[in-house]
């Protein structure tokens, strides 16, 4: 056991709870910090620093994210086979490799290898996190798991103002910076995940299948669900911005004002909100109530278009707070239908599968988004609330499947070989 001015006792500060709930918040808010430092300004680093045309920047990504889906549910086997926290290390390790790599990248192929090894390991070591917060919030898992939630949210945050400063900068230097600090960010949360105890692992029932999630239909039914609910999030970061930019009269500080009330209410209200979404039932209901939010804010979206200079931006205002409550809602439903309709012993496998479902769904999102909904104008908006509820009334029967499938299942017992569950490195 560490002693002293440890990161669990700076933890402990700002969260509460278990030890072990404690490092876990702190090494994934740290490492969204990286991320938020990174993933707003590494499209410019790339084409104006490395000169690289925009064009063949976009397309080293999007080939990299597409490789990167295959990682997920491979990569969550071998957490539940050989423990969450070493798969999730030895990803994280590969990632601090990989983005510290990225400084020396000049051409398009360069840059297309090291992003795909990123995404590999961004996947892997996804499932494995997944798998990690189930071991890890035992005793009230749901306000764990709201609170994780926050504090992420919290460091995109931080991470996102960071990288204002080095894009106002405008230099090679500032960027480099970025980029350093994002493989900083990944190197320490891994050795944040030392203080974790070393989860041995779950042996599975006789005679399973070793693929076992991909045969679960309810599951797979929705991770698929929750990738096509996931298109709200590039409504935020995407589809409004252009909306009011090029179709209302609201005043151009409201695109600002958009990213800003998402992320405050999302810090401030997800803890309250989703700690009382604790069980599958929750979750289904959740579901449900993410998509007439979202049924809700669209209309109201659509509406500043029609509406002058003040009413508009009123109408953004007010649609984009209700656009985050359905947002901390549809993820408090996903914790609490992800992790409670997986097996405790394929939790990993699990999330890679929620993973791949959610991924695939921000590949497409940009796509159906930008065509159908701008295309159409209101009436896009109109059919795309109309969709997030119809995708959320399917959650409560979703999970009374899901439920009934998993009663059937046989239960979990530890492995005969491995650490214990409170053994400490």
């Amino acid at each position: 056991m560490i002693k002293g001015r440890s990161p669990g006792r700076i933890a402990r500060r700002i969260a509460g709870g278990s030890r072990s709930e404690r490092v876990l918040i702190l090494a994934s808010f740290v490492n969204r910090v990286g991320n938020g430092l990174f993933n707003s300004a590494s499209a410019l680093y790339f084409t104006l620093v490395v000169d690289l045309p925009a064009v063949q920047v976009g397309v080293a990504l999007t080939v990299a994210g597409l490789i990167g889906l295959l990682a997920g549910i491979p990569g969550g086997h071998l957490a539940d086979r050989r423990g969450p926290r070493t798969i999730m290390m030895v990803a994280l390790l590969v990632q601090a490799v990989a983005m510290s790599a990225l400084v020396l990248v000049e051409s398009w192929a360069a840059l297309t290898v090291i992003a795909t090894i990123d995404q590999l390991a961004a996947a892997a070591g996804g499932a494995a996190w997944g798998a990690l917060v189930v071991r890890v919030g035992t005793d009230r898992p749901a306000l764990f798991r709201a609170k994780l939630r926050t504090y992420v949210n919290l460091g995109v945050v931080l991470g996102t103002v960071g990288a204002g400063f080095a894009v106002a900068a405008n230099t090679r230097t500032a960027y480099l910076v970025l980029i350093l600090g994002n493989a900083a960010s990944f190197a320490l949360c891994a050795l944040l995940l030392f203080l974790l105890p070393n989860y041995r692992a779950l042996a599975p029932p006789l005679q399973q299948r070793r693929w076992i999630a991909l045969t679960d239909r309810p599951f797979v039914t929705f991770a698929a669900l929750y990738g096509a609910m996931g298109l709200q999030y590039p409504v935020v970061s995407l589809l409004l911005p252009i909306w009011i930019s090029e179709h209302t009269d609201a005043p151009r500080w409201t695109v600002a004002a958009v990213a800003a009330i998402n992320s405050a209410v999302c810090v401030l209200l997800q803890t309250r909100i989703g700690s009382r979404i604790e069980t599958p039932r929750d979750g289904g209901k959740a579901f449900r109530t993410a998509g007439l939010l979202f049924l809700l804010s669209c209309p109201m979206m659509a509406l500043a278009a029609h509406a002058p200079v003040w009413a508009a931006a009123g109408l953004v205002v007010a649609a984009i707070f209700v656009h985050s409550l359905g947002e901390i809602w549809e993820s408090s439903a996903g914790f609490a239908l992800g992790f409670g309709l997986a097996p405790d012993h394929a939790q990993g496998q699990y999330q890679g599968l929620l993973g791949l479902g959610f991924s695939a769904g921000q590949a497409l999102a940009p796509a159906i988004l930008t065509t159908v909904v701008l295309g159409m104008g209101t009436i896009g908006w109109l059919l795309l609330g109309a969709f997030f509820a119809a995708v959320g009334a399917v959650g409560p029967s979703l999970e009374r499947w899901g439920t009934r499938t998993r009663s059937r299942r046989g239960p979990a017992t530890a492995a005969p070989s491995g650490e214990s569950d409170e053994a400490h490195v």
